[in-house]
C-alpha cells in the first residue's frame, strides 16, 4: 500500500505559509470525503430500506397466496391442485421471509452503522477541530496585534507583562489546537480507507450468509415442489396453446361465412322460418308512448321464460317481466314509421305492447313462438312434438277456399275428424288436466276462411248477366220496415278476421283458441288487410252487409239472456249461426257475439 501523506507536527507551532498551504489541501480532501460519505450513506440506507421492504413484501405475498382459496370467483372456485401448490409456496415464502429479516438486521448492524459512526465520529471531529483551530488562530492574531501596538517610549511594565502573558496563552492555545487538528487530519487518511471497506465487508458477509442458509433450506425441500409446479405450468401452457389454436381456427371459420350473416333481412323474399319454437331470444325495439301521439322506440334484449316474456337492458344483471304470454294473442301490425312490427294482446282483449323485429324472419319466428307459448304447450311432457303437430295441422288447414266446388274435392269432414283424432292420440302428448287441448276445441283438418267475398272471376261472371238474387228473397234496394218498429237498432262497422269450424260452443276457451288459430294463420300467410263491412243489429234481425257487393245476410237471433249494464244500457247476448248461400260459395262459422245498444 502506498505511503499516506501527513502533516508534520513540528511545523504546527511555526504556522508557516507552506504549512498553511499543505493544511488547505488536507482540509479540501476532508470536505470531499464528507460529501462522498453522505452520498454513500444514502445508497446504503436505500439498500437497507429495500431489504426491509422485501421483508414486508414477502410477508404480504405469503398472505395473498393463502387468500386464493378464500376468493369467491364468479366462475367457480380455483383448482384444488393449484390451491395446494400455492400453500406450499406460501410456506416457502414464510421461510424466505425469515432469512430476509435476518439479512436486514445484518445490513443495519454491519453496513449502515459503520458508515454512520464514521461520519458522526471522525468527520464530525475533524470539522469541530477545524473550528477550534480557526478560533485559536484568530485569538493569536489579535493578541499579537495588541502586542505589536505597545509604545516604544514610556513603557508600562505592568501592561507589557499582561500583553506578553496574553500572547503566550494564545500561542499555546493555537499550538495545542493545531496539534490536535493535524493529528485528526492525519488519522483521517487512515480512517477513510477503513470506513469504506468495513460496510462493504458487512454487506458481503450478510449476503453470503443469506444465500448459504437459503441454499441449505431449499436445496432438498423445494426440489419436488418446483418440479411438480413446473410440470403443471407446462401442461397448462400446452392446453392453452391447443385451445388458442382451436379458437383461431373457429375464428377463421366464423369470419369466412357469407355476407348474409351480417346483412339484416337478407332472405326477405323466402326466409326459412322455424314455426315450432317454444322459446325465443333476441333484440327487439319496444314502442313507448311519450305523449298523446308521440312515441319512442327502445332497443332491448327480449327472451321467453316459461310462459313469460322477459326484457333485459344491456348491462343489467337480470331481466324483468314484460308480459304474461299465457292465453294471449299476437299478430303482425302495420306501423307508420316502422317495418316488421307485431302486437301482443292480453286475454281480456286489451292492447299490449308493440315490438319491432329486425327482419321478416325474426318477425315471423317471434309471432310463431309467442303463439305456441300462449297455448301453454310448454306445460306438456314433450312440448317440441306438440308444437310440430299443431303447426303442421295449422299449415294444412289455413289454405283459403273460395268456391264450393274446391271444398268438395276434400274428404268428408267426418272422415277427416276421425283420422285427425286418431293421429292426435298417437303423436301429441296430453297436457295437464286444467288446460284443454286444442283438439278438444278446434276441428283439425278444416280450412280457415280469411275473407267472404267472391273471387274476381266469379264476381265478373255474376255482374255480366242478370242482377244478383239474394238467397234470402231480398233485394239490395229493399228497405228495412222491421227496423222502424224495432226497440233495438244499431249499425256497427266490423272487420272480418276469419272463421273456422269448432267442436263445441259451451265454453269460452273455444273462442280464445279460435282467435289464436285465426290470428296465427293470418300471421303465417302475411294477411294483414281486412275488408270493412256493416253489421246492423235490431231486435228482430242481424244484417251483415259486406262493402264489396252490399250483400244482406239475415241472421236469426237466439237470445241467451238479458241484463242491465251498470251504465243503464240494455245488453243482449246472442248465440247465432249463419250460412252464406252465395253462388258457388259456401261458408260456415260458429260465433259468439256480444251486442251493446
Amino acid at each position: 500500500m502506498p505511503a499516506v501523506d501527513k502533516l508534520l507536527l513540528e511545523e504546527a507551532l511555526q504556522d508557516s505559509p507552506q504549512t498553511r498551504s499543505l493544511l488547505s489541501v488536507f482540509e479540501e480532501d476532508a470536505g470531499t470525503l464528507t460529501d462522498y460519505t453522505n452520498q454513500l450513506l444514502q445508497a446504503m440506507q436505500r439498500v437497507y430500506g429495500a431489504q426491509n421492504e422485501m421483508c414486508l413484501a414477502t410477508q404480504q405475498l405469503s398472505k395473498q397466496l393463502l387468500a386464493y382459496e378464500k376468493q369467491n370467483f364468479a366462475l367457480g372456485k380455483g383448482d384444488e391442485e393449484v390451491i395446494s401448490t400455492l400453500h406450499c409456496f406460501s410456506k416457502m415464502v414464510d421461510e424466505l421471509n425469515v432469512l430476509h429479516t435476518e439479512l436486514a438486521k445484518q445490513l443495519a448492524d454491519t453496513m449502515v452503522l459503520h458508515i454512520i459512526q464514521f461520519r458522526e465520529k471522525d468527520l464530525t471531529e475533524v470539522s469541530t477541530l477545524k473550528d477550534l483551530f480557526g478560533l485559536a488562530s484568530n485569538e493569536h492574531d489579535l493578541s499579537m496585534a495588541k502586542y505589536s501596538r505597545l509604545p516604544k517610549k514610556k513603557e508600562n511594565e505592568k501592561v507589557k507583562a499582561e500583553v506578553v502573558k496574553e500572547v503566550a496563552g494564545a500561542r499555546r492555545k493555537q499550538h495545542l489546537s493545531s496539534l490536535q487538528y493535524y493529528c485528526a487530519l492525519n488519522a483521517l487518511q487512515y480512517r477513510k480507507r477503513v470506513a469504506m471497506m468495513e460496510p462493504m465487508l458487512g454487506f458481503a458477509h450478510g449476503q453470503i450468509n443469506f444465500f448459504k442458509k437459503g441454499a441449505e433450506m431449499f436445496s432438498k425441500s423445494t426440489d419436488s415442489l418446483l418440479s411438480s409446479a413446473a410440470d403443471m405450468v407446462q401442461s397448462i401452457q400446452v392446453e392453452m396453446e391447443a385451445e388458442a389454436e382451436k379458437m383461431r381456427v373457429s375464428q377463421q371459420e366464423l369470419l369466412s361465412v357469407d355476407e348474409s350473416v351480417y346483412t339484416p333481412d337478407f332472405d326477405v323474399a323466402a326466409p326459412q322460418i322455424n314455426r315450432n319454437l317454444i322459446q325465443k331470444a333476441g333484440y327487439l325495439n319496444l314502442r313507448n308512448k311519450t305523449g298523446l301521439v308521440s312515441t319512442t322506440w327502445e332497443r332491448l334484449y327480449f327472451f321467453t321464460q316459461g310462459g313469460n316474456l322477459m326484457c333485459q337492458p344491456r348491462g343489467a344483471v337480470a331481466g324483468g317481466l314484460i308480459q304474461d304470454l299465457d292465453n294471449c294473442s299476437v299478430m303482425a301490425v302495420d306501423c307508420e314509421d316502422r317495418r316488421y312490427c307485431f302486437q301482443i294482446t292480453t286475454p281480456n282483449g286489451k292492447s299490449g305492447i308493440i315490438l319491432q323485429a329486425e327482419s321478416r324472419k325474426e318477425n315471423d319466428e317471434w309471432i310463431c313462438a309467442i303463439n305456441n307459448i300462449s297455448r301453454q304447450i310448454y306445460l306438456t311432457d314433450n312440448p317440441e312434438a306438440v308444437a310440430i303437430k299443431l303447426n303442421q295441422t295449422a299449415l294444412e288447414a289455413v289454405t283459403p277456399i273460395t268456391s264450393f266446388g274446391k271444398k268438395q274435392e276434400n274428404s268428408s269432414p267426418s272422415q277427416n275428424l276421425k283420422i285427425s283424432e286418431m293421429e292426435n292420440d298417437k303423436i301429441v302428448p296430453r297436457a295437464t288436466a286444467s288446460i284443454p287441448e286444442a283438439e278438444q276445441l278446434i276441428a283439425p283438418g278444416t280450412p280457415i276462411q280469411f275473407d267472404i267475398v267472391l273471387p274476381a272471376t266469379e264476381f265478373l261472371d255474376q255482374n255480366r248477366g242478370s242482377r244478383r238474387i239474394n238467397p234470402f228473397g231480398e233485394t239490395e234496394d229493399e228497405t228495412f220496415p222491421e227496423a222502424e218498429d224495432s226497440l233495438l237498432q244499431q249499425m256497427f262497422i266490423v272487420r272480418f278476421l276469419g272463421s273456422m269450424a269448432v267442436k263445441t260452443d259451451s265454453t269460452t276457451e273455444v273462442i280464445y283458441e279460435a282467435m289464436r288459430q285465426v290470428l296465427a294463420a293470418r300471421a303465417i300467410h302475411n294477411i294483414f288487410r281486412m275488408t270493412e263491412s256493416h253489421l246492423m243489429v235490431t231486435s228482430q234481425t242481424l244484417r251483415y252487409i259486406p262493402f264489396a257487393f252490399q250483400t244482406f245476410l239475415q241472421l236469426r237471433l237466439i237470445p241467451l239472456y238479458r241484463h242491465i249494464h251498470p251504465s243503464g244500457v240494455l245488453v243482449l247476448e246472442y248465440l247465432f249461426a249463419w250460412i252464406n248461400f252465395c253462388p258457388h260459395s259456401f261458408l260456415h262459422c260458429d260465433l259468439f257475439i256480444k251486442c251493446i245498444g
